[in-house]
């Protein structure tokens, strides 16, 4: 048998050739040439194709779709979730949820929420698009899927969630678009309803980063974490135990919040100190990513307890106080404590706290979309002068966000700067 190293390119492959045509004789030796003269014709085209291709490391274009820098310039364009097909997660161990809806999620895991609420949420968030667009915002949705359907991988199983909540998922940092390795099984591919939007501002010159994706194998998470006492979570989380490991990177961008080259983070159920230091590393040195962390017995999602709506201007749960509070009262921040919301006890909030009153979107400095029926936090935004944009989305609360949840802002009108110096 003849046996034939392939050699790449060069005076070595032209030898290769003298060799082959020497042993087979020169009826293949014609072939042979052809086939190698094939081949640099092939490699040299390749080279042409990526020289033409250094053109995409140019600076990105003045009118790139994704510039967003913090929560409060002027809202230009912004995607809004959907509560199609939105399922009831698996009760596991990670999927953790307030005491009172335990048994509705071992009786409904892996269904569809309830469809009568279902229709009124989607009736809601269609006419909370229909406002801001006549507000002069461009908005764009994710793809329909139905995430009931069951999937495998070497690790786990599980269904759907939803795309409901793209601040969950996506964190805009200035011109880069950055996909979140969420810790929940059931939102293993909850990024394939925002692709097709992703990929479009891709083309248009946008930055696109997918951080590592996890693979939320059983080390993930504390196996130990309890799922039946409430009390001993809470006094978990307390001792800075969560039911989250360091196992590998994980978080939810939702835990993020941005001002300027300053964005803040805290350590959650959901995201872990891998998850922000790989955040950390990979923006810097543009921009600072600082820890902070609050009195809360069940941290997950930093915007109803820390919203930033304008320059040096934060909105503190004073349910759940921030420990490090001072780094912004020295820094001269205006610290506001938003009134006690007043959603009733009896609506459903399967996935959320009643404090979904101040997860507010900003349309601008002087412009908030608020909760139609949260008047006590409508009058304090009208004493600081900013004029409340009011919609009803209470039924979509219950499938766990407000108005921040619900989007995540793409462009908004500004520049990078520092508020904390």
């Amino acid at each position: 048998m003849l046996r034939v190293r392939c050699l790449r390119g060069g005076s070595r492959g032209a030898e290769a050739v003298h060799y082959i045509g020497s042993r087979l004789g020169r009826t293949l030796t014609g072939w042979v040439q052809r086939t190698f003269q094939s081949t640099q014709a092939a490699t040299a085209s390749s080279r042409n194709s990526c020289a033409a291709d250094d053109k995409a490391t140019e600076p990105l274009p003045k009118d790139c779709p994704v510039s967003s820098y913090n929560e409060w310039d002027p809202l230009e364009e912004v995607i809004v979730g959907r509560a199609e097909n939105a399922c009831v997660p698996p009760f596991t161990i990670e999927a953790n949820t307030y005491e009172k809806y335990w048994p509705f999620y071992q009786k409904q895991g892996g269904h569809y929420f309830p469809k009568d609420h279902l229709k009124k949420a989607v009736a809601e968030i269609e006419e909370m698009c229909n406002i801001l667009k006549t507000e002069g915002v461009t908005v764009r949705r994710p793809d329909p899927i139905d995430w009931s359907l069951k999937y495998k991988t070497p690790d786990f199983e599980s269904t759907g969630l939803y795309s409901a909540m793209p601040r969950d998922i996506l964190i805009v940092v200035g011109n880069e678009i950055i996909e979140a390795p969420m810790a929940w099984r059931s939102r293993f591919f909850e990024y394939r309803a925002y692709r097709s939007i992703i990929k479009d501002y891709f083309h248009r010159g946008a930055k696109w980063t997918t951080a590592p994706k996890p693979t939320m194998a059983d080390e993930l998470y504390n196996q130990d974490y309890p799922i039946h006492s409430v009390e001993d979570r809470h006094k978990l989380a307390a001792q800075g135990k969560f039911v989250t490991t360091e196992f590998e990177p994980c978080f939810d961008a939702a835990d993020f919040i941005r001002a300027g080259r300053d964005i803040f983070a805290q350590r959650s159920q959901v995201t872990n100190y891998l998850g922000i230091e790989w955040m950390r590393r990979h923006l810097a040195p543009d921009y600072r990513v600082h820890i902070i962390s609050f009195k809360d017995p069940n941290p997950m999602h930093i915007d109803a307890t820390f919203n930033i709506i304008g320059p040096g201007i934060v909105l503190s749960n004073p349910d759940r106080p921030c420990h490090q509070i001072d780094l912004f009262k020295k820094a001269g921040w205006t610290i506001i404590t938003p009134p006690t919301p007043i959603i009733p006890d009896d609506h459903p909030l399967w996935m959320s706290s009643k404090w979904l009153s101040m997860n507010v979107l900003m349309l601008d400095e002087k412009r908030v979309m608020v909760d139609a029926n949260e008047v006590p936090i409508q009058k304090m935004f009208e004493k600081l002068g900013i004029t409340t944009i009011k919609v009803n989305i209470r039924n979509a609360n219950s499938l766990g966000g407000g108005f921040h949840c619900w989007t995540c802002d793409v462009r908004r009108r500004g520049t990078l700067q520092s508020y904390l110096d």
